[in-house]
């Protein structure tokens, strides 16, 4: 039986100060949380029979049998998926960068359907490294941690204000941007290392941030005269990061 400080305590986590205090976050669904037992440390596992007979679990991992009332009392979704889980955080890792591959950095993306989107896209087309702005959202609130379907198992997001970092990149490292004055992506020379920056939603990349861009691209815009006026901001990423791997790949 969930008892109500049960209950208290994982709603708890939806809110970043207490994420912080505690280092805990909360996944829920087989796909995630079956990603995720094999990078982080489960604190608790919450989950149905259902669950526990088709699933793998670790040693060390203590699984709680619920009903499925009980599941939808502990979950924020609408509608539970069998399985809650929460994870310790682990230690954050400073901005890591390797030259010889690209690196996605994303200035004050706020929105958590789109960070766990970016994330997710990111794992896709192997990119192994976020590095973010602290005005973007927190990768590990629960909207974001269930947008990324388990890809933040395998990409590593750090936090770090983005103009030190920028200011001591290599030099010559090409540093790329989406921009509405860049130069159209398809017929612009790009490369297999360097970074990648995706801006705010409704602001794109911001000023101080931009005169760190060396080539300013342009996803352009095919429909002649009225039309949509910009691109979300996961859905530019998909289309960059794709332009990058297509052009690697040949």
């Amino acid at each position: 039986m969930i008892g109500k400080n049960t209950i208290k305590w994982v709603h708890s986590l939806e809110m970043k100060k207490n994420r912080k205090r505690e280092q805990l976050f909360v996944a829920e669904g087989p796909k995630v949380v079956g990603d995720l037992l094999a990078h982080y440390r489960p604190r608790a596992v919450f989950a149905t029979s259902e669950w526990e007979g088709r699933s793998s679990v670790p040693s060390y991992a203590e699984v709680e049998t619920v009903s499925d009332d009980e599941l939808r009392r502990l979950s924020f979704l609408q509608h539970p998926q069998q399985v809650l889980a929460v994870f310790e955080m682990g230690e954050q890792g400073t901005p890591s960068l390797n030259a010889d591959r690209l690196t996605l950095v994303l200035d004050g993306v706020q929105d958590p359907g789109n960070l766990g989107t970016i994330i997710r896209i990111a794992d896709w087309f192997g990119i192994d490294n976020i590095i973010c702005s602290p005005e973007t959202a927190d990768a590990y609130n629960p909207k974001v941690v269930q947008a990324t379907m388990g890809s933040l198992a395998r990409v590593n997001v750090s936090y770090t204000p983005l103009l030190p970092f920028l200011s001591s990149l290599p030099h010559g490292l090409p540093v790329y941007g989406t921009l509405l004055d860049g130069h159209d992506i398809y017929g612009s020379t790009l490369s297999g290392g360097g970074i990648i920056i995706m801006g705010n939603e409704g602001n794109g990349i911001s000023e101080e941030v931009r005169t760190h861009v060396t080539h300013p691209l342009l996803i352009p815009n095919f429909r002649q005269g009225d039309g949509a006026e910009s691109l979300n901001v996961a859905v530019a990423t998909a289309i960059t990061c794709s332009e990058f791997c297509r052009r690697l790949n040949k």
